[in-house]
């Protein structure tokens, strides 16, 4: 499955009649902040005490093998929504860490190998570019991406960008 997580509302045009691709717009649920308590890792497995939308997503995440990752970048990173979106993912991921090339990684819960885009929009500058790249990277490991490219656009290009990315 191609899950497209979007943090603003698209035309969802390019995806009709096709029950492999699942557009979610972030912008419209409700999803609060992780509280950090790791009862997803404790007291109740690979399931979040908070019930609210993410939820119903982040075993979405989990199942998929195509992401598509898009989101406004503020200061380097994923804007507000998507953020707390990926951080309340948590639970697809054991407490438990594994050596990684080197590094230490928590152990993931049934999860798919993931072939990512992810299509950062807004007014970037080049320090901010360069910081997301390494924060992509970075997650990279922990969200069991096989591979990822990291898209960086103008927000009039967003709906054709991700035309093309779904199509592609």
């Amino acid at each position: 499955m191609k899950l497209i997580l979007s943090d603003r509302t698209l035309s969802g045009s390019v995806i009709y009649g096709n029950d492999n691709i699942k557009l979610i717009d972030l912008s419209l649920l409700k999803i609060a902040n992780c509280t950090g308590c790791f009862s997803c890792w404790t007291k109740t497995p690979g399931k979040c005490v908070i019930r609210d939308d993410a939820v119903r997503i982040y075993p979405l995440i989990a199942a998929s093998d195509s992401l598509i990752y898009i989101s406004h970048i503020k200061y380097g990173c994923y804007d507000t929504v998507m953020k707390t979106m990926l951080e309340r993912s948590i639970p697809i991921q054991k407490a438990f860490i594994r050596l990684l090339k080197g590094e230490t990684h928590h152990v993931q819960r049934s999860v798919a190998l993931k072939k990512a885009s992810i299509i950062a929009y807004g007014d970037i500058s080049n320090e901010e570019k360069e910081l997301f790249k390494k924060l992509v990277a970075r997650n990279a490991y922990n969200m069991n991406f096989k591979s990822y490219k990291v898209i960086f656009i103008d927000e009039e290009m967003l709906e054709e960008t991700v035309k093309k990315e779904v199509l592609g």
